[in-house]
Formats: C-alpha cells, sequence, structure tokens
C-alpha cells in the first residue's frame, strides 16, 4: 500500500522535527553548548550558531517529531498535524513578538531568529497540509471514492 501524500509530508515533517531536536543535543552543530540550560532565556547554546535552544526546547522538538509520527499513520492525522502544528507554530510566532526575550516568561527560550523560523515553519506547514487536503478532497470528490490511508 502506498502513502497518501499527506502521510509522506506529515512524516518528513516530524523527521525534520526530530532531527533538530536531536541536534540540538549535538556540541559543534549547537554552539556555546556549555551555556545550555534547562529552560529560559539564560541559554547561550545557539543551534547552528543561530537559533537559541534549551534543554526544554530540544525536547519540546524531539515530542512534536514524535507525534507528528504518530499522526502521520492516518492521511487525516498528518492534516491534522501539518494544520495544527502550523497553528502552534504561528501562536509561537505571536508569543516570541510579544515577550520580553529578557523576561522569565521567555522560558523556552526564543530568540528573533526563531522566531522568523517560526513564522516561516506555521505559515508552510497550514500551507502544505491544506494543498494536500484540497487536492485530495477534488481527488475524492471527482472519483467518488474516499481514500482510507
Amino acid at each position: 500500500m502506498t502513502k497518501s501524500p499527506a502521510r509522506i509530508a506529515a512524516t518528513v515533517v516530524a523527521g525534520v522535527f526530530l532531527l533538530v531536536g536531536i541536534l540540538g543535543f549535538i556540541p559543534g552543530v549547537t554552539t556555546e553548548y556549555e551555556g545550555m540550560t534547562f529552560a529560559g532565556h539564560h541559554s547561550t547554546a545557539m543551534l547552528l550558531g543561530i537559533f537559541q535552544v534549551s534543554i526544554l526546547h530540544n525536547i519540546v522538538h524531539l515530542l512534536f517529531g514524535i507525534v507528528g509520527l504518530a499522526l502521520a499513520r492516518t492521511a487525516g492525522g498528518a492534516i491534522s498535524f501539518l494544520v495544527g502544528g502550523g497553528a502552534v507554530y504561528l501562536v509561537l510566532w505571536i508569543y516570541g513578538l510579544i515577550v520580553d526575550m529578557d523576561s522569565a516568561a521567555n522560558f523556552v527560550p526564543l530568540n528573533t531568529a526563531d522566531n522568523w523560523l517560526h513564522l516561516f515553519l506555521g505559515l508552510g506547514m497550514i500551507a502544505v497540509g491544506a494543498l494536500i487536503w484540497q487536492a485530495g478532497t477534488r481527488r475524492r470528490s471527482t472519483s467518488g471514492r474516499g481514500t482510507s490511508d
């Protein structure tokens, strides 16, 4: 049985989240590794020297990837992961714009590069999910059949 485009897209996105979560724990890929804290804006660790990370931030990426892989087992779950996950990242983008980066409220932590990434990730995930869903709806309506994967 072949995987649907939704399942493939969600699996790839989830895999990238898992990879990013793992890379966040690798010294060298993450600069200032010795300055990594569990949470909070005091963490000086930077994934790829750009994105501020902490242990909590890396764990969130890993959990997001695991949830994505679990939801990618069905086409409906995959669409939910892409669109719902994209919405979560847009909320994170807004949170990153509002929160004072030097306050305790920046517990993940986030920096300007994270904010831009969250904007593009959110828009991209929603767009991919919506386009695949729309294509599937169009395909089902012209063929008169539904898909189960």
